[in-house]
């Protein structure tokens, strides 16, 4: 499967050759509906990325369990 930002490009040129009125009706519509599934696809991948990022800024989804161990915040303890 292609990475993000590679799909990303590819919905924006399919947004382009919708846009065509050049085209025909047919490959239009072919472009428009692979472009949702495209979509959708993206949608979905963003809204795992900003669970990831609740969990990591907020504990578990539910609340429970522990936060997260970040040590790279922690403060660095003082040299003699």
């Amino acid at each position: 499967m292609k990475n993000f930002e590679e799909r990303l490009e590819k919905l924006e040129s399919l947004g382009e050759k919708v846009r065509d009125s050049s085209i025909p009706l047919d490959e239009a519509l072919m472009a428009f509906e692979e472009g949702i599934k495209l979509a959708n696809g993206l949608e979905k991948d963003l809204e795992k990325v900003e669970s990831r990022i609740e969990i990591l800024m907020n504990g578990t989804q539910d609340g429970e369990g522990e936060k997260p161990e970040l040590s790279l915040f922690d403060a660095v303890p003082a040299r003699p």
